[in-house]
């Protein structure tokens, strides 16, 4: 039976092409394999993931909070390498108020997307968002008279590692004024629906602050002119536009810091791996007044109003110049200070929508590897996620530019 696990896929996901990569395969598989054993160490304990899984039961399902049992197994439960769901019918399930369907997972994600394979596949419901239905459990017998499955069980295996989620606007698009009430919601979606690689983008802005403000002499003013509106934050990340919709109030930064531990913690509780932001080379106006040195070159025009410099041609920091690494590394540190952990897997798209100053491939490969550079000097573990975005929606990207970023990674 094939697994409902991959339903929301990549596009292309750098770190997944190490796979196949031709010219270095078999460093590929042990880079990954290496990764994979990091986050399974470095995993919440099982009882931590259970709770979590249990209370987004009781969420969806109150009136059968009871009925259900869930287990933390080995990957080896799963017939070796990779994660699955196992479903069987409870060995208690005859005894009156025992449980009658037991649920076992690699992860706490792993647990709640086989709970939704059973209510969607032998109870006949549906689990989306309230936008387009929302979760419809008309259809779920009540507790005590739940379907069983075949004695044989039901075991359903993950085809790849991850289930990534979202891209690099989905949060202007969508989650932009999102309180705590909300995410919960969404993260529980997120597990019952097996995703494990969600991006965990949330507060950046007070951490980039902390970092450009103690580290770099930049002040909160000239960072009002970098930061753009909650609602464009995607895209003065991305280096599209800056100050757009801005300045951000003041009580906006540790708001959404607040916010962020709290996204962070739950991922964790249930097993995800949240990737967190990396840095671009996309930098303030007033660091070239401050390292007046530093090389530092303005990009085209975005879309932006009447190609205004108020807001359009954003500055993109060289990547030889010894700034580079040096910000990309205190980014991380500082991420891994306020976040207290990493999942060590990190997004950084520089040109996305944002054509390249020059198409010499030595210039790319010098920005991708000053990019990684800054990822692994905060992190040792540190995995570069990238987008696939970019590379369909300019034509810049032919071939040999797109091959020198692969390179990097080696």
């Amino acid at each position: 039976m094939d697994s409902p696990l991959s339903a929301i896929s990549l596009l292309l996901l750098l770190l997944l092409s190490l796979f196949s990569a031709a010219h270095s395969s078999t460093l590929g598989v042990q880079y990954i394999s290496k990764l994979l054993q990091i986050q399974d160490r470095e995993r919440a304990p099982p009882t931590l993931q259970i709770a979590a899984a249990r209370a987004v039961l009781h969420r969806l399902l109150p009136s059968h909070s009871s009925a259900f049992e869930f287990r933390i197994v080995s990957k080896e439960k799963c017939g070796g390498e990779g994660a699955c769901f196992i479903i069987n019918n409870h060995p208690s399930s005859y005894k009156y108020g025992a449980p009658e369907i037991l649920i076992s997972g690699v992860t706490g994600v792993e647990v709640l997307a086989g709970l939704h394979w059973y209510l969607k596949y032998w109870c006949g419901s549906h689990i989306s968002w309230k936008k387009t239905g929302g979760a419809q459990l008309f259809s779920i017998p009540q507790s005590g008279s739940l379907p069983r499955v075949q004695d044989s069980g039901i075991l359903v295996k993950r085809s790849v590692p991850w289930n990534y989620y979202q891209n690099a606007v989905t949060s202007s698009y969508t989650f932009a004024w999102w309180d705590w009430e909300r995410w919960e919601q969404e993260i529980d979606w997120m597990a019952l629906q097996g995703i494990n690689l969600p991006l965990a983008f949330t507060g950046q802005e007070t951490i980039w602050r902390k970092v450009f403000r103690q580290k770099f002499n930049i002040t909160n003013s000239d960072l009002d002119d970098f930061f753009g509106g909650p609602a464009f934050l995607a895209w003065s990340r991305m280096g599209n536009l800056h100050g757009w919709g801005g300045p951000l109030p003041e009580s906006w930064f540790l708001e959404q810091l607040t916010l962020q531990k709290k996204i962070l913690a739950r991922m964790y509780e249930l097993g995800m791996t949240p990737v967190l932001p990396a840095f671009s080379g996309n930098v303030p106006a007033a660091l070239k007044d401050i390292f007046p040195s530093a090389k530092i070159t303005r990009l085209g025009n975005w879309f932006s109003v009447k190609s205004n410099p108020k807001w359009c041609c954003t500055y993109l920091l060289d990547a030889t110049d010894p700034l580079f690494v040096e910000i990309g590394r205190t980014f991380i540190e500082e991420q891994l200070k306020e976040y207290g952990r990493t999942s060590h897997i990190y997004n950084c798209d520089t040109f996305d929508e944002n054509t390249p100053p020059v198409d010499d491939p030595g210039y790319i490969s010098s920005l991708g590897a000053a990019i990684f550079s800054g990822m692994k000097s905060g992190d040792e573990n540190a995995t570069w996620l990238m987008q696939g975005w970019l590379f369909s929606y300019d034509p810049f990207w032919r071939p040999p530019q797109m091959k020198v970023i692969s390179i990097v990674f080696f």
